[in-house]
């Protein structure tokens, strides 16, 4: 399920539930970046970034024109995840996958505890 609260998006599922920035222009069914905090069913959080592979090619055609890493010649971002497909319906698949996978704990950096209100 997700919900518009305030200035962000809550997704909840029966494994964790997942805060993401309302930015302008960005709808869950057509969002190409996000970034999102997720609280597992634990408590434990993580930290993640999507983009789509289009995203991630138009950063780096950016930076051939700024000159930043060497020109566009190559790119890291911190917790990222890249999906095909845009989209919340795309983010939350992936991070179903990871947590049954346990590759959430590679691939998603852990965020201190939050206030008992934000556990499932």
């Amino acid at each position: 399920m997700i919900e518009i609260d305030g200035p962000f998006y809550r997704v909840s599922d029966q494994d964790f539930k997942m805060m993401i920035p309302a930015w302008e222009g960005y709808a869950p069914e057509t969002a190409d970046q996000a970034d999102a905090t997720i609280t597992l069913a634990d408590g434990t959080r993580r930290y993640a970034t999507f983009m789509t592979l289009d995203v991630v090619s138009g950063i780096m055609d950016r930076w051939q024109e700024t000159g930043e890493s060497l020109n566009g010649r190559y790119f890291y971002w911190t917790d990222l995840v890249i999906i095909r497909e845009p989209g919340f319906a795309s983010m939350i698949a992936a991070i179903r996958d990871m947590i049954a996978s346990g590759d959430i704990e590679h691939a998603c950096g852990l965020l201190p505890p939050a206030d008992e209100e934000d556990t499932l």
